[in-house]
């Protein structure tokens, strides 16, 4: 049901974003920017210099178009699912639960296909939440606009392959734990309760950035290379610089804020997203 989907995609993914987008924004100024000895220090820095608006720049759009990235990942997340269970048990037991191999595989899938619809709208975010001083974009518009007049439409994809590379395992592994421990926490014959799908979103949050951060900086970079960053050829040039300069740690700048964001994010994006479901969607008994 795509329009359901994309409704609980919507409601959930800016619930999601509003709770963690000051975290997200001292987390991109960390990884992008070696101005800044700490979180404490970021956050200091920031409101000082640009005030509490400043731990927001660049929300709008990804409020505005968070219903389209979500309902796709949760969209093909689901529809990945089923035509994986039904292939394989040839539509005579549907009530039978997925393999980890599946979740996996249909959660790669997700991973995938929410690239193409997210690379565009992360790197506006990125190089907006990266503008501390100076201001070179007066807001999505203008940065887009900026964007496709400077390198043109693939200008728009710029640290999409570091994306890539970050989301489709990523993903994988997003929907993996959630499933084990929503099922853990749950009684046999039982539907998931709240506690459950908190914990289970929080769990599969936690862990899935704690696997994705290295190339989440990679990928920060990449995208504030051309907005007032340091210029990098590509994804390899990017790591071997940054090792070069900063050691193996440079790949973990973030990690604390993206565990103490993720937890209270997915557990209220997952929270939100299946109670919708269940609200418009009930299970058959």
């Amino acid at each position: 049901m795509p329009f359901i989907e994309f409704i609980a995609g919507s409601v959930s993914g800016a619930l999601g974003l509003a709770v963690g987008y000051p975290l997200d924004t001292m987390k991109v100024r960390l990884q992008a920017q070696s101005a800044y000895q700490g979180i404490l220090h970021c956050m200091s820095k920031t409101y000082s210099n640009e005030g509490l608006r400043g731990f927001y720049k660049g929300m709008a759009f990804p409020v505005l178009t968070t219903g389209i990235t979500n309902s796709v990942v949760f969209g093909s997340y689901s529809n990945a699912l089923y035509y994986l269970t039904q292939s394989r048990h040839r539509g005579l037991d549907q009530g039978k639960p997925a393999s980890a191999p599946q979740v996996f595989a249909a959660g790669c899938f997700s991973g995938m296909m929410q690239v193409c619809v997210n690379a565009p709208i992360d790197l506006v975010k990125v190089c907006l939440q990266g503008q501390t001083t100076v201001q070179r974009y007066r807001g999505p518009v203008h940065c887009v606009t900026v964007i496709l007049r400077e390198e043109g439409p693939k200008g728009l994809f710029r640290g999409g392959l570091a994306i890539a590379l970050r989301d489709i395992p990523s993903y994988g592994l997003y929907f993996l734990p959630y499933e084990v421990t929503r099922k853990a926490l749950t009684q046999s014959g039982e539907e998931p309760g709240t506690f459950a799908t908190m914990m289970a979103g929080g769990m599969a949050g936690v862990v899935t950035w704690a696997f994705a951060t290295p190339m989440d900086v990679v990928k920060a970079r990449l995208q504030m290379s051309r907005a007032g960053g340091r210029e990098y050829r590509g994804v390899l040039h990017c790591m071997r610089v940054s090792f070069r300069e900063e050691g193996a740690r440079v790949f973990f700048k973030g990690l604390l804020l993206n565990s103490l964001r993720a937890f209270p994010v997915n557990a209220v994006m997952f929270l939100s997203y299946e109670s919708l479901m269940s609200m418009y969607c009930p299970p058959t008994t």
